[in-house]
Parts: C-alpha cells; structure tokens; sequence
C-alpha cells in the first residue's frame, strides 16, 4: 500500500523447504510436497525478497512469529545478511488489536467478523490472501481517513480527494439500547431540567 491505497504490487513465491511437511500443515495450507520438490530455495531468492522489503514498513499479524522464521533464515543463508528490522520497519496488527480490543479474541479470522470484512475465500489459510485481508484489516482499525484537509489530496497536493462512498448494506452498525437503569437516571435528569427551566424542551420532542 502506498498512502493507504492498495498498489497491486505484490511478492508471492512458493519455496522448497527442504523438508517433508507435516499432514496437519498440508490440511491448513493445502500445499504438498510434490507441489514444493522443484521450488526455489530462500537463498535463491533472499535478495529479491529484500529489495522488495527494503524502506517498507512491514505490517505482519503476530510479528514475531514470522519475522523469527525470517531472520533465521538470512542467518542460514550466511553471517552477513542481517535482519528484517535492519531492512525495515514492522508494525504488529496483533498488538494493535490487544490495545483496542481487550480481552477479545483478535485473531484473523475474529477480526474479519468484527469489522464486517468477507474472508468467505479464506478456506485455507495462504499467504497472499491472507496479506490482502490484513490490509482491509489494518485500513479499517486505523480508520479511513488520511488528511484532516478536506481539499487537499492524499499526498497533501491541492487535487481534491475524492469521496469513497460505502455501498448500502456493507456495514452493520451495532445499536445499543438504553438499560432500565439508564432510562431511570434520564427520567431523573429532565426532571431537574424542568424544575430549572420551566419546562425541558427534550419532554417536547415527539418520541421516536
């Protein structure tokens, strides 16, 4: 993404683990030894992946996890090829969701239904799919808006940003209706508003 507009550009390679993979990783992924036997190695393909990366800020669900696999991989390829956070920046959507959503479920799949965001495609769990999906995922926590400027344009040009207009029916807002006890304090509050004012002008207000 570029200014949070999606760029079309992408990096997606198939790699040869140089291993057998577990029949429970192929039920998850759906990718098979006899697919991976003549796909490159991370070493073939190391310096593509980090010029690719390279002054990016990475926005990964769960970093750690993956950026772990990452940098033990550069460290098996020589001595010299560094880290991921010397390349560039990370940004970790899990923690991001802990802060906002306590105590909540925050995984993937509990974030798509949280926001609304269609992961019907989501049958198994592959890489490029599953960057697309966080995307919608992080554009959506982080909240549409780019520029409190409503004339100029997303890279602070003069152009006017155009509206983005949401289809009816895209997404559900919840409504909370007021408890007993909240109607109670309300009842009470006017009450008082009337005894002050001579009348409180939410009393005459038709309902509904």
């Amino acid at each position: 993404m570029l200014n949070r507009k999606p760029t079309g550009r992408t990096y997606h390679r198939y790699l040869n683990p140089q291993r057998e993979i577990d029949a429970e990783a192929i039920e998850v992924h759906g990718i098979t030894n006899d697919f991976l036997a003549d796909k490159p190695l991370f070493r073939e393909v190391m310096e593509e992946f980090k010029a690719f990366i390279a002054g990016a800020e990475l926005i990964i669900h769960n970093a750690p996890f993956d950026v772990g696999f990452i940098n033990h991989e550069f460290a098996l390829a020589g001595p010299n090829n560094g880290s991921v956070q010397e390349i560039c920046t990370i940004l970790d959507t899990l923690v991001m969701a802990r802060q906002i959503y306590p105590g909540q479920k925050n995984n993937l799949d509990a974030l798509c239904k949280r926001l609304y965001i269609d992961n019907s495609q989501r049958t198994l769990h592959g890489a490029l799919l599953d960057s697309e999906i966080l995307a919608e995922v992080y554009l959506l926590m982080t909240g549409g808006q780019t520029s409190l400027s409503l004339g100029a344009g997303a890279d602070g040009s003069d152009a006017p940003t155009p509206v983005q207009r949401v289809a009816p029916g895209q997404y559900r807002l919840a409504v909370l209706e007021a408890g007993a006890d909240e109607l109670a304090a309300h009842e009470k509050m006017l009450d008082r508003i009337d005894k002050r004012s001579g009348g409180s002008v939410w009393r005459r207000v038709p309902a509904g």
